[in-house]
C-alpha cells in the first residue's frame, strides 16, 4: 500500500505585538488621576491655602510666607522667629544707634528728673499736711493735686455743699484759707513760677450791672494771689493771674455741678531750672560780659543759691507779673 502524505496547510498568524501600550495607557491613566487630584485639591482649598501654595513655590518671597502653619502642607515658617530666613526677599536688618547727648541735655534731663521728684514730693508733702491738721478734716474731697504737662496744677474746688467763696463773691472763706494756707507751706520754698487761674459754673448772673462769670472767676484769682502773697511768696513768683469764666469746665458733661466753681493753681514745669541757672556761675559770666551787674544780694558768680534763702529787697520785681484781663 502505497504511502499516503496528508498535507496540512497553516495559516499564518499575526506577529507578536508587546506591551508598549499598557504602559502608555498607566501613564495616561495616572496623569488623569493626578489632574484631577489637583482640580479636587483646588475646588476645596480656602483662597488663603491657594495664596500660600503660590507663593511657596515663589523663591523671592519664600521666606515672607507661612509655608505650613496655616496653609496647605504644614510645617513652620521661615519668616517665623527661631527658623531660618532666606537670602531672598528677607528684609535688612538695621540697628539704630541712639544719637550721642550732649552735655546740655544730659543737664536738662537730670533737672527735669530733678523737677518731676520735686512734684511728686510736694504733692504728698501737701496730702499728709492736710489729713494732720484738724481744722481741715473733712476738707481733702476740696483739693485735687494733678502732675500735668504744664506742672504741678493744685486745685481747691467747691464739693459736696462746701463752697470755698460764698455764691457771687470773691471773699475768701476762712477755710479755704486755711487749705492755701497749707499750700503756700509747701510751695513756699520751691523754685517755680505761679500760675492762677479762676473758674466758675455756667450758671448765668441776674445782676444788672454787667458783673458777670468772667469778673467773678478773675476777682477770686485775683483774691487768691493776694492771700498767696500775704501768706510769703514772692510777688516776682507770679507768671499769671486769669480769670476763665465757665470756658473750662471740670466737668464738660455737666457745666452747671459746683465741681467747676475752682481756683487751679499750677506750679510752671520747666521755670524751676530758669530760676536755678540765673544764680550759676555761668549766668553771672553772661551778665558780666554783657555789662549787666547782679542785683544787690545776689549769690556770688559760681555759687547758686540755697533753696531757701530769700531775695533782697528790690530782688521780687525780677520777673514781671502779668494779669489776663476778666474778658476776652
Amino acid at each position: 500500500m502505497p504511502d499516503i502524505v496528508i498535507k496540512k496547510i497553516k495559516k499564518g498568524g499575526h506577529g507578536h505585538h508587546g506591551g508598549a501600550w499598557k504602559v502608555a495607557y498607566a501613564d495616561f491613566v495616572t496623569a488623569m488621576m493626578a489632574f484631577f487630584l489637583l482640580l479636587w485639591l483646588l475646588s476645596s482649598a480656602t483662597e488663603e491655602q491657594l495664596q500660600g501654595v503660590s507663593m511657596y513655590f515663589t523663591p523671592e518671597t519664600i521666606s515672607q510666607n507661612e509655608s505650613g502653619s496655616g496653609g496647605l502642607l504644614g510645617g513652620t515658617s521661615l519668616a517665623e522667629e527661631g527658623a531660618l530666613r532666606s537670602e531672598f526677599g528677607s528684609p535688612s536688618i538695621s540697628m539704630e544707634i541712639p544719637p550721642v547727648e550732649t552735655p546740655e541735655e544730659r543737664e536738662a534731663i537730670r533737672v527735669a528728673q530733678m523737677e518731676e521728684q520735686e512734684f511728686n514730693e510736694a504733692q504728698e508733702e501737701l496730702l499728709k499736711a492736710i489729713e494732720a491738721n484738724e481744722e481741715l478734716q473733712g476738707l481733702e474731697k476740696n483739693i485735687r493735686i494733678e502732675n500735668t504737662d504744664e506742672g504741678l496744677r493744685i486745685q481747691i474746688l467747691d464739693e459736696d455743699g462746701t463752697a470755698m467763696f460764698p455764691s457771687g463773691s470773691a471773699a475768701m472763706a476762712d477755710h479755704t484759707r486755711l487749705l492755701l494756707q497749707q499750700v503756700a507751706g509747701v510751695i513756699e520754698n520751691m523754685p517755680q513760677d505761679v500760675s492762677i487761674e479762676g473758674h466758675t459754673d455756667a450758671v448765668p448772673f441776674n445782676r444788672t450791672d454787667g458783673y458777670s462769670n468772667w469778673e467773678l472767676s478773675a476777682d477770686r484769682a485775683l483774691a487768691t494771689r493776694r492771700a498767696l502773697e500775704d501768706m510769703g511768696l514772692e510777688t516776682g513768683r507770679f507768671a499769671k493771674v486769669a480769670g476763665l469764666s465757665d470756658t473750662d469746665p471740670l466737668l464738660p458733661d455737666a457745666p452747671e455741678n459746683e465741681s467747676n466753681r475752682r481756683i487751679s493753681i499750677t506750679l510752671l514745669r520747666g521755670t524751676g531750672e530758669r530760676s536755678a541757672l540765673e544764680g550759676t556761675g555761668e549766668a553771672g559770666q553772661n551778665g558780666q560780659e554783657s555789662g549787666q551787674t547782679a542785683p544787690a544780694g545776689a549769690a556770688p558768680a559760681g555759687r547758686a543759691p540755697s533753696p531757701t534763702q530769700q531775695p533782697a529787697q528790690g530782688e521780687n520785681q525780677r520777673r514781671p507779673t502779668f494779669s489776663v484781663p476778666s474778658q476776652r
